[in-house]
């Protein structure tokens, strides 16, 4: 079913994600100060309109309440992200996406309404550090304060093993979700089936019992 998104602020968090949106065959209103940056993204997303997003009656007048979804993608201005959620929670939009600069800002938009705050800059950093720690280490993603789930490559450690004889729940605390062989993925893997040195886990746990499990079982040595 297609639904209509609004994306406010076309930056390269911003553009990125009308750009996809697009690509998918959704309904795209684009929302931007910078007239550059609409007649950048007027041959790609379904409207694209120069506006301010802090005004509560040009939001209407673009109709965003019709908008299942807003993304809230403003750059370095805070003020202006700060001022269109509040905008967006008084118009009583189903959801609302901001992307937030800090911790504080974070803080400040799950008080005002924001149904979901990301944060790129910061999950990249993770995502990344976790690569550089090991090659074996292709994706980590975070899923709140304190769970990830993290897709691994088995390697050396697990290879010519079972789940049964890693006892990676017992010992780590950590679930492995799903098995990708090839282009084939293994949804709940039984216990006793032989892991492949070029397998791909999917494990999802405490960062803390995620870290250990990387330590011992992922990072070659």
């Amino acid at each position: 079913m297609k639904r209509d998104y609004a994306v406010i602020g076309l930056g390269r968090f911003g553009g990125s994600i009308c750009k996809e949106l697009s690509s998918e065959g959704m309904q795209v209103l684009a929302i931007d100060s910078d007239e550059d940056k609409i007649n950048e993204f007027k041959n790609i997303a379904s409207h694209a309109v120069i506006a301010d997003s802090t005004d509560e009656a040009t939001l209407k007048e673009l109709g965003i309440r019709n908008i299942d979804h807003v993304i809230v993608a403003i750059g370095d201005n805070i003020q202006a992200s700060i001022l269109t959620t509040v905008v967006l929670t008084d118009l009583n939009i189903k959801m609302i996406t901001v992307k937030a600069q800090n911790d504080y800002h974070e803080k400040i938009l799950n008080r005002i309404g924001a149904n979901q705050v990301v944060h790129p800059e910061r999950d990249m950093g993770k995502r990344i550090a976790h690569n550089i720690i090991s090659s074996n280490i292709l994706d980590y993603l975070e899923l709140s304060d304190d769970y990830s789930i993290a897709e691994v490559k088995a390697g050396s450690k697990m290879s010519g093993k079972t789940l049964i004889d890693l006892d990676i729940r017992a010992e780590y605390g950590c679930n492995v979700v799903a098995i990708k062989q090839g282009k084939d993925i293994n949804v709940s893997p039984a216990a006793d089936e032989v892991i492949k040195g070029d397998d791909i886990l999917i494990v999802i746990g405490a960062d803390k019992d995620l870290s250990r499990f990387e330590k011992h079982l992922v990072i070659d040595r």
